[in-house]
């Protein structure tokens, strides 16, 4: 093998089948979409082929090397600094559907100087368009090196290996002609680099504040620098690159609309469309229910069983009630849900892949801006339906700055799936029987918590909209992307990655908090513990059990716990277990499912029916009556569905805003919204 690796990157128009590629040429699963945007951060892989190993970049995409967005800006930002970055070769991966608008990126990267490979990927969707080129010629007009490819199905891969180790080779056409003040400027940064580069380098610098004072004036004496310089350059190369491709593309009579023509006729329209999205919701949250029920009792089963046989096969020490009333009710509590968090994140994989989530962005756009966001503000909103963390990261190709940070502070009011486990649990609480119903009412309180998310992020932007100051005007572009039949390769690969996360990620603090809370609601001081032995020395053994176990929770230091903040929670309708469950909930939220069963399995640990049963069963030890009442019960759904209550949100949050004021607003004004709601819905219903 060569000592020296060579060093690519793939750049490209948002939605062009990048990371695709870079998945088939690395053996990587990033999660890929028929989503623009889906790429927000590089990513790192390789291959080996033919005794020489391809180090690969992969990243974010943009329209044009005068960066928007966060996203594009490190696009921009590492093809500027490509000496430092060691970037041997790019290979810039083209839709050939959109020929001409992509070309626009490549003129500009041919510019900088770097050798360049053209990926012609998507030439199968120009075929369905009764199109073809002429790919001699469109590689004599650009002097460029060309490997026609299908990233989905993996055809042309192998060439476009054997073109890239040509790479280095590669010389292409210059397309940038400076103007008389441009070069004046140019002359003025004495870097090794194209005129083009410096010219880059110079209005980065300048657009970013990094030139200041005399040198800012001198500069500023030369040239103005405003949008019309872009706007000038890039009229200037779509003046070359039309002609090019008006003479590569050869147009078949066609009269019939496209497959996708015909379909955005109905899910764009003003009415129909918005039905279709509702409709969609609502299937989305039946099936959530009625498709994960065998599975989930599978899952109880399992669960049951492991703990029978546990109890009957070890000894009773510590050790095994750690194990049995700690640990496996935790981990059951949530793990039972996992099969509706499958087929939620599978139906937004196939919505994503499918093409269907970029209609939902436009026809909401004008929504959207009344409330201070625009119709790109969806696509992390919808998104945060499985994970605020991404979401927020998602943000980043929000042009609009004001808009950006508005979608980032109310996207966590959307509900993600780690709400799912505590909404179904509630849920089960007020509709237990829905065996023979035709419309699984708990999917209808489900989809309703949605929509409320949704609505209340909506009221929060409009009040953000008019607090925040922003100078910057707003503008909508999103491309449409054909429709395409969803990749199951693509499902798959987000599917692993997402459960993976959940699991994973949520089952490390589950285990962690399921271990602390056994320990506190088993342990407490020596004397009172004592004292309550003695109080019932003399009931029968299974009187005995019960009582000493549910006055020794009370006494716990868990119990210590909860009655400490028990005075504040109280209005809310909520004792003192709940106020343990409220606790350690702000860690994450579906640890609330893993608490309540860990707290109630050591509370009556005889008690092996569900965790709905049970709740269901407890009462109030001052009045008597059920703990988990309607009014209860509602005040936690609005609880949970409001408050701040995932410290990794808040900590992207500050990555993503670089300040730290952000995410302490985003945790004061939704804990306190949640605890003022879930007061009004707890005194309006008891």
């Amino acid at each position: 093998m060569d000592e020296l690796p060579l060093h690519i990157v793939l750049v490209g128009n948002p939605n062009t089948g990048k990371t695709t590629l870079f998945n088939t040429l690395t053996g990587q699963n990033q999660k890929v979409s028929n989503l623009p945007g889906t790429t927000i951060e590089e990513k790192k892989g390789f291959f080996e082929y033919d005794g020489t190993r391809v180090n690969i970049t992969d990243l974010p995409g943009t329209y044009s090397l005068y960066p928007n967005g966060e996203d594009e800006q490190i696009t921009t930002q590492f093809l500027l600094q490509h000496t430092d970055n060691k970037i041997d070769a790019i290979v810039f991966v083209a839709d050939a559907s959109n020929l001409e608008r992509n070309l626009l990126l490549y003129t500009q990267i041919a510019d900088l100087g770097i050798p360049t490979i053209i990926a012609l990927n998507m030439l199968d969707v120009l075929e369905q368009k009764h199109i073809a080129i002429d790919l001699e010629k469109l590689s004599v007009e650009l002097q460029a090196l060309i490997s026609p490819i299908n990233a989905r199905n993996g055809n042309g891969i192998k060439q476009l290996k054997n073109t890239i180790l040509k790479t280095k080779m590669a010389v292409q056409r210059n397309f940038f002609s400076p103007t008389e003040e441009q070069k004046k400027l140019i002359a003025l940064q004495t870097t090794e680099e194209t005129d083009y580069t410096r010219w880059h380098i110079i209005f980065n610098q300048f657009k970013y504040n990094k030139i200041e004072g005399e040198a800012r004036q001198q500069f500023e004496a030369i040239v103005p620098f405003s949008d019309k310089i872009i706007a000038e350059e890039t009229s200037k190369r779509f003046s070359i690159i039309h002609p090019i491709v008006e003479k590569i593309t050869l147009k078949k009579a066609v009269k019939e609309k496209t497959l996708t023509q015909k379909i955005d006729a109905i899910l764009l329209h003003p009415v129909w469309g918005f039905l279709i999205f509702f409709t969609t919701l609502f299937i989305i949250f039946q099936s959530i229910f009625r498709l994960a029920e065998i599975p989930k009792g599978w899952i109880e089963d399992l669960f049951s069983w492991a703990t029978v046989i546990l109890k009957s096969n070890l000894t009773d020490n510590t050790f095994s009630q750690l194990l049995c009333d700690g640990i496996l009710p935790g981990l059951a509590g949530v793990m039972v849900f996992l099969p509706q968090i499958i087929i939620l994140f599978f139906i937004l994989a196939l919505l994503e892949d499918s093409g269907y989530m970029t209609r939902v962005s436009f026809i909401t756009d004008r929504l959207m801006r009344k409330f201070g966001l625009n119709g790109k503000s969806v696509i992390p909103l919808i998104g945060s339906m499985a994970c605020a963390i991404p979401s927020i990261m998602a943000t980043r190709n929000i042009e609009n700055k004001k808009d950006r940070l508005i979608t980032i502070l109310v996207t966590p009011l959307m509900s993600c799936s780690a709400r799912l486990p505590v909404y179904t649990l509630l849920a089960g609480l007020l509709f237990i029987e829905q065996d023979n119903a035709i419309i699984d009412l708990r999917g209808l309180l489900i989809l309703g918590m949605y929509i409320i998310g949704f609505v209340v992020a909506l009221l929060f932007a409009f009040l953000f909209k008019l607090i925040l100051k922003q100078k910057q005007h707003s503008f909508f572009v999103l491309e449409l992307p054909d429709y395409r039949l969803p990749k199951w390769k693509n499902i798959s690969i987000t599917l692993k990655l997402k459960i993976k996360d959940f699991v994973f990620n949520a089952g490390k603090i589950i285990l962690i908090v399921s271990v602390i809370l056994w320990f506190l609601a088993s342990h407490g001081p020596a004397k009172k513990f004592e004292a309550i032995n003695q109080k019932y020395a003399n009931y029968t053994l299974a009187d005995r059990a019960l009582k000493i176990q549910s006055e020794r929770l009370e006494a716990s230091y868990a119990g210590s716990l909860g009655k400490t903040i028990e005075p504040a929670i109280k209005p809310l309708g909520y004792d003192w277990k709940i106020g343990i469950a409220l606790i350690t909930s702000f860690a994450a939220r579906e640890v609330f499912v893993g608490t309540v069963a860990t707290i109630y399995s050591v509370g009556n640990a005889d008690d092996e029916s569900a965790i709905t049963a049970t709740l269901s069963k407890q009462t109030n030890g001052e009045t008597g009556e059920k703990t988990y009442t309607i009014a209860v019960v509602l005040s936690l759904l609005m609880f949970y569905a409001f408050a701040m209550q995932c410290i990794s949100t808040m900590a992207v949050t500050y990555r993503e805003t670089k300040s730290i004021k952000w995410p302490i607003i985003q945790f004061l004004y939704m804990s306190g919204f949640a605890y003022l709601l879930s007061f009004i819905v707890y005194q309006v219903f008891k």
